[in-house]
């Protein structure tokens, strides 16, 4: 498969990447600056430089020509104000669904977040990210031109990942290795029957290959 990653040097894809160059698929990462781009190559990675912010939905859609998949993994990041929330957790996520349809790239996985929800109410940082990040699932899953899966991973780690998680439509909260959120990402991705789930993800007891079947079509 060509699977083109948004947020492509972020910690969750860079480790997508490696996972899909060593299972023979060819990852393309959308990356801000062309600096980035050497770090991608050294992971096995193709990458494209493109600000999601300012870029137009043509071009995005010629970045994604030829995909068999499109995983939306950027961010703005912990360090970030409220109105980047917006125009990256929300809005990229719209654009990169908005060039897919156009590019006719029916596989769609988004990175969302534990918690996510458009109504959600407070004036914290962290509350408008968690409306931001339900908006964004809402318009994808609003989409029938597109197969998507939402995963909502709980609390991100660097910890060592082990491969074994609980990923439901429901888990509670709980934390989970970056490691193994790009091993279920990848697993997703290999498992056509987990389009049109929203699904929760954090450290269990199952293998992932296991835990991917199991939820695949329910």
């Amino acid at each position: 498969m060509r699977v083109v990653i948004a947020g492509g040097h972020g910690q969750i894809a860079r480790r997508l990447e490696r996972l899909l160059t060593a299972g023979g698929h060819e990852p393309v990462g959308i990356v801000r600056r062309p600096e980035q781009a050497e770090d991608l190559r050294k992971d096995g990675a193709d990458a494209v430089v493109l600000d999601l912010e300012s870029a137009t939905v043509g071009e995005v859609a010629e970045a994604l020509r030829g995909a068999d998949a499109a995983v939306f993994a950027a961010g703005a990041g912990p360090g970030s104000g409220v109105d980047r929330k917006d125009t990256v957790d929300r809005a990229a996520a719209v654009l990169l669904a908005d060039a897919a349809e156009r590019a006719g790239v029916r596989r769609f996985v988004i990175v969302s977040s534990m918690g996510a929800d458009a109504r959600h109410e407070g004036d914290e940082v962290f509350d408008v990210y968690l409306r931001a990040k339900g908006a964004a699932d809402d318009n994808v899953r609003g989409r029938q031109a597109l197969d998507w899966t939402v995963l909502r991973p709980g609390m991100l780690t660097n910890d060592a990942g082990n491969g074994l998680v609980r990923l439901e439509a429901r888990t509670g909260r709980g934390p989970v290795p970056r490691d193994d959120v790009a091993a279920v990402l990848a697993e997703l991705l290999d498992t056509p029957a987990t389009a049109g789930l929203t699904l929760e993800l954090v450290s269990g007891s199952i293998p992932v290959s296991v835990a991917v079947k199991d939820i695949a079509g329910n």
